[in-house]
């Protein structure tokens, strides 16, 4: 059934031209406009803080099996990447349960902050948007953004009358690496003032080839090194090492479908609309296989090879959401009431970690709903907006390897944001947040936090382009579930966790600084931060008692505690982009940022899990019906690493494209470009440092990527 979804949406690039006339102008040509920080939507050369906006062709033309592999390549933004699926956003050092996970601008509601094997229910293959806020910026989402916020806009819930009567887009690709397809179509028609959207995406892939070795060398090092100690204790004759993965890795594919369907009307003052999507994802978990004895009763005489079976699995997840999106917005003029926009998502999110087909293996389940209401003002010179946020979410967790136990989280949120800007191009912003959680856990009882978040910030804008400004913030976070309540194997990160119900409050006091240049012909930006985190909250090497015993490893498993440490943060992000001007016929443009972050314990440790200095550029040609693209990513390596990782090796990635403008054969196809790519084209083994599975699971080798879309 995939495989037919995935064939029919990758002839309609190839199809749909004869059936619809191809518009003059190109719909979804648009400024880089950020509509997730509070206020007005601004431009993201505005904002203080750093923020992207990636457009539907950038998404189709970086996609990858997971939201935060689709993103790497942005300034100061990496992945957890646990396998082609499960790729949470790291923004600047800080992920999972410090980078809020939005789509259109409410949680995701699912189990992805959990553990990094979790799939986050939103990956960008059919959105029509997604914006990043790196820092203070994304306060007013709350504690869960204290490192910043990655929204996904779908656009299924209309907020203007779209200027066509019929418009869609759609691609199709097949990839080498994994012999796999994907694609996705999205349609908006309008009748009057009534909007109807829709999509529908599908992947089919399987394992995916790597360079070499599936267990890096540092692995390989320190195996030797703990088997050289334990040599004494093996006996003669006992069977050998389990055959090493090499060349692809093992339980790497992936399954996955989505259709959505929204409804809106859209009067002169405002809108009102309703969109529903259902999801569905099966993917393998590599680097996670299980060894399980059988525990067997034998009989006298019964042959002794059959004492020492074991029994290989490969786990894989099978997940399901279903998600209700209410959106409404009005225009007002009532006194200093500009506008007032309402937001509720309603979230029904599952997903069973399978090892044997028969059997359901361990189930998550997190039932939400959240609402989000804003209230737009103009106060004197102040523009302003002020808010109410609530979420009410039930997880549940049962299984045998479940490492979290049943959890009802409540919390409530108000802020207020205001700005003024002078016409001799200073401006002043600043927000104050005050929020309340409520945890009830099924065996550890409540916990209940109150956080208090803060900003204030500065700006100048020059009449030559140059853009000066200075912020400061102050955020308090509340640990998570696991954070609190972990007691169990976390087989994803290979170790045994346990939480703490006595974690307080974690705070951070950043300043940060942005330098802009913008002219017609070019742009460059430096952004500088300092995060100082009190009792910043983090998994260390420990002990517990099992069975009366003081040990370290529990089911061969390290014992880790989550617990709280001084820790500061310090790095920044260079970027810049110019066009070249013509040369051989064609126009130039290229690309390059550099991100730097340092991340150290009171104790001057190393936090783990923080990406390398990481430097990127590309180069870009059109020539009206053909352009040609190359993009260099060099990671360094990676040796500031925290309690119980290995160093990681650097990198050099090389990514090649090429589109050819199916216009030039007929007017009707001027929507259509056809496209090749060689990703990772030196076949490099690339293990990201942000990956907890990196030194027995790399990325994806060389990989042809041929595809075709459309937009009409």
């Amino acid at each position: 059934m995939t495989r037919l979804l995935l064939f029919s949406l990758a002839c309609l690039p190839v199809c749909a031209p004869l059936a619809m006339a191809q518009n003059d102008e190109d719909p979804r040509i648009e400024d880089v406009i950020i509509v997730t920080a509070p206020g007005k939507a601004r431009a993201a050369a505005e904002l203080i803080g750093s923020a992207s906006a990636i457009n539907r062709d950038e998404l189709v033309d970086r996609l990858g099996g997971s939201l935060g592999d689709t993103l790497d390549h942005l300034p100061g933004v990496t992945s957890t990447s646990f396998g082609a699926a499960a790729g949470r956003p790291v923004l600047r050092g800080l992920g999972a349960e410090r980078v809020q996970v939005l789509t259109n601008g409410l949680g995701v509601l699912d189990a992805s902050a959990a553990s990094p094997d979790h799939q986050v229910a939103a990956d960008g293959i059919d959105a029509d948007k997604v914006e990043v806020l790196r820092g203070p910026a994304a306060l007013a989402y709350g504690g869960q953004a204290i490192g910043g916020v990655v929204n996904v806009i779908d656009g299924l819930i209309a907020e203007t009358v779209p200027a066509d009567p019929v418009s869609m887009d759609a691609y199709g690709a097949s990839n080498s690496v994994n012999d796999g397809l994907e694609g996705a179509l999205r349609l908006k028609a309008k009748a009057g003032n009534w909007v109807i959207a829709g999509s529908a995406s599908a992947r089919d892939l399987g394992v995916y080839d790597i360079p070499g070795s599936a267990e890096s060398a540092a692995f390989h090092a320190a195996e030797e090194h703990e088997e050289h100690e334990e040599h004494e204790e093996h006996e003669e004759g006992e069977e050998g090492e389990e055959e090493e993965a090499y060349g692809v890795l093992p339980n790497s594919q992936m399954q996955s479908q989505s259709l959505a369907l929204g409804l809106s009307y859209v009067g002169d003052r405002g809108f009102i609309g309703a969109a529903i999507r259902r999801q569905t994802s099966d993917y393998g978990l590599p680097g996670h296989m299980h060894h399980h004895e059988h525990e067997e009763d034998h009989d006298e005489g019964e042959e002794e090879e059959e004492d020492h079976h074991e029994d290989e699995a490969s786990p894989f997840i099978d997940y399901e959401q279903t998600r209700i999106d209410l959106r409404a917005g009005l225009d007002l003029d009532a006194g200093p009431l500009t506008g007032i926009s309402a937001f509720v998502a309603i979230g029904d999110y599952s997903h069973a970690e399978i090892e044997d087909p028969d059997s359901a293996g361990t189930t998550y389940e997190v039932e939400g709903v959240e609402g989000r209401i804003e209230l737009d003002h103009t106060i004197g010179e102040f523009d302003g907006a002020i808010g109410l946020q609530v979420l009410d979410k039930s997880f549940d967790a049962s299984g045998d390897e479940q490492f979290i136990s049943a959890t009802d989280t409540q919390s409530i949120g108000v802020f207020l944001y205001e700005a003024r800007d002078w016409d001799h191009g200073f401006g002043i912003e600043g927000g104050l947040r005050q929020e309340q959680v409520d945890y009830d856990n099924a065996i550890n009882g409540k916990a209940d936090f109150s956080m208090t978040s803060a900003s204030l910030g500065g700006h100048k804008h020059w009449d030559n382009g140059v853009f000066f400004g200075l912020q400061a913030s102050w955020a308090e976070r509340a640990p998570n579930e696991t954070e609190l309540f972990a007691n169990g194997a976390h087989t994803a990160a290979q170790r045994f966790e346990r939480g703490d119900i006595t974690l307080d409050v974690e705070r951070g006091l950043n300043l940060e600084a942005a330098v802009r240049h913008t002219s017609d012909g070019h742009s460059i930006g430096v952004n500088i931060f300092r995060t100082d985190f009190s009792d910043f909250i983090h998994a260390a090497p420990g002990t517990v008692l099992d069975e009366g015993v003081v040990v370290d490893e529990v089911d061969e498993f390290p014992v880790y505690l989550y617990a709280q440490q001084d820790a500061v943060f310090t790095g920044g992000e260079i970027y810049g982009d110019a066009r070249l001007g013509s040369a051989l016929g064609a126009d130039w443009k290229v690309n390059g940022s550099l991100d730097l972050v340092d991340a150290e314990f009171d104790d001057g440790s190393s936090v783990p899990l923080i990406p390398p200095v990481t430097l990127t550029g590309g180069v870009s040609a059109d020539w009206r019906w053909w352009d040609v693209g190359l993009d260099v990513t060099h990671a360094a390596e990676q040796d500031d690493i925290g309690a119980g990782e290995l160093a990681v090796d650097a990198y050099t990635r090389l990514d090649l494209r090429a589109g050819w403008n199916l216009g030039s054969l007929s007017q009707a196809l001027d929507g259509a470009e056809a496209f090749v790519e060689l990703r990772n084209a030196t076949d490099e083994e690339i293990r990201p440092a942000t990956s907890v599975i990196r030194d027995i699971a790399p990325m994806a080798g060389r990989n042809l990527r041929l595809g075709i879309k459309l937009s009409l």
